[in-house]
């Protein structure tokens, strides 16, 4: 999935979310994302955050981050990525 359309998804979730107390945001962000993102849309979530100083995330998304399950990338990686190390 392109990177743009993944940064929009997630926040269109912390958009949402914004209307209830901010700790309370910030949970229903990591549970909705950890409940229907399958574990490769999460890890290209982290990769996102962690490679871009600013992708563009919404801060409730970036304080769910640690909440949200992140997913052993190499199950994900193609097989010249695994060979490559």
């Amino acid at each position: 999935m392109k990177p743009e359309k993944l940064v929009y998804m997630a926040n269109q979730i912390a958009t949402f979310f914004t209307s209830k107390p901010h700790d309370e945001g910030v949970e229903g962000v990591a549970g909705h994302i950890n409940k229907f993102w399958e574990p490769r849309m999460r890890a290209q979530l982290f990769e996102v955050a962690e490679s871009e100083s600013d992708a563009g995330l919404h801060e409730l998304v970036r304080e769910a981050l640690g909440a949200i399950n992140r997913p052993d990338p190499a199950r994900f990686a193609t097989p010249a990525e695994r060979a490559a190390g």
